[in-house]
């Protein structure tokens, strides 16, 4: 196969998702510049993309022009118009395979999502960590002749604004820490009593920025915030560029397995993962993050885990798992991860 000289990477979603292409895209364009590449992801997802200004983009309209089978239709049509000579699919669902039977006749290389391993490991008949998420998005290139590598990665710079342009209470002069206490299932989030306490002492000696979404966690947010010094909160005062911009600034980063830790992970920063019932063997550790950096469950005490490669299954004596950590060992490990 001759090597594209325009390649059309897709990836619709989920945030975390999305933000593990980021640095492999970097990688891609850090070694091979003079190649194209147009990402095909949902409009409120390109500004994760910003590090990257190389990139070109195609924003489908789900909700109406490209709405259904037909829509699909109209969108490989759309996408036939701008040039390509081969497609790049990280995201391997049932939409990008109907595109995939619209655009026959493009090379289309779709990532291994490895379903059988991962399947294995949820059920416990091995336990090894498995190829991450951004090795098998590399995968996808390689097989269209870009073999890259991810060793030795560059990022991009700190966003220029200063820390106080965000927050004016903010220090510059202080070590920043977010902290995402949020994820998409309970089963993987850090008790928030507990996250608290973590809050409450590292804000002793440190600035805290909080991150987070929707309505009900914006309050949860803004009371942490009212009852912290050094603690503010960017749950709905931020539109998405901007929080990147301020995550880029941050010293480090306490996520869950949650899409907030590959985000900070974009700029090279220093990320520690809480993790419950998921596994960092999985493949889902944020780039270039030691293994050091996943605080986990005790598997002697909890032996089924990972319960599942998302959270949504569990046992339920294994709700709060990650409960089991203690907060004086995540304020131990940030303090030894920034020295």
């Amino acid at each position: 196969m001759t090597r594209p000289n325009h390649i059309l990477v897709i990836r619709f979603s989920a945030l975390g998702d999305v933000a593990m292409a980021v640095p492999v895209l970097r990688a891609l364009l850090d070694q091979f510049p003079q190649l194209k590449i147009t990402v095909l992801t949902k409009p409120r997802f390109v500004p994760i993309f910003e590090s990257l200004p190389q990139l070109n983009f195609l924003t489908p309209d789900f909700n109406d022009r490209h709405k259904g089978l037909i829509g699909l239709f109209r969108l490989a049509k759309d996408i036939r118009k701008l040039g390509i000579d081969a497609i790049a699919d990280l995201h391997n669902v049932l939409r990008t395979n109907v595109l995939k039977l619209f655009l026959n006749g493009f090379p289309f290389v779709q990532v291994d999502k490895g379903r059988g391993e991962k399947k294995a490991l949820v059920k416990g008949k091995i336990f090894r960590q498995l190829l991450s998420t951004h090795k098998r998005y590399a995968d996808v290139f390689r097989k269209l002749g870009y073999s890259i590598s991810l060793d030795n990665p560059t990022f991009p710079e700190k966003h220029k604004l200063k820390i106080d342009q965000f927050f004016p209470q903010l220090d510059s002069g202080k070590y920043l820490i977010g902290i995402a206490p949020f994820a998409a299932h309970p089963s993987k989030m850090y008790p928030l009593n507990l996250m608290e306490e973590v809050i409450e002492e590292l804000s002793e000696k440190y600035q805290i920025v909080l991150f987070g979404g929707g309505k009900e966690e914006k309050k949860v947010l803004e009371r942490i915030e009212n009852q912290n010094l050094n603690v503010v909160s960017a749950a709905g005062k931020l539109p998405l560029e901007k929080e990147l911009a301020l995550i880029s600034k941050l010293n480090l980063m306490i996520s869950m397995d949650s899409g907030n830790g590959h985000l900070a992970a974009i700029y090279g920063l220093k990320v520690l993962t809480v993790w419950g019932v998921t596994h960092p063997f999985a493949g889902f550790t944020p780039f270039n993050q030691a293994i050091e950096n996943s605080l986990m469950p005790d598997r002697a005490e909890f032996p089924l885990i990972p319960t599942s490669v998302y959270g949504n299954k569990f046992p339920k004596h294994y709700l709060n798992v990650a409960g089991t950590i203690e907060p004086s060992t995540v304020v131990r490990k940030v303090e030894e991860m920034l020295g």
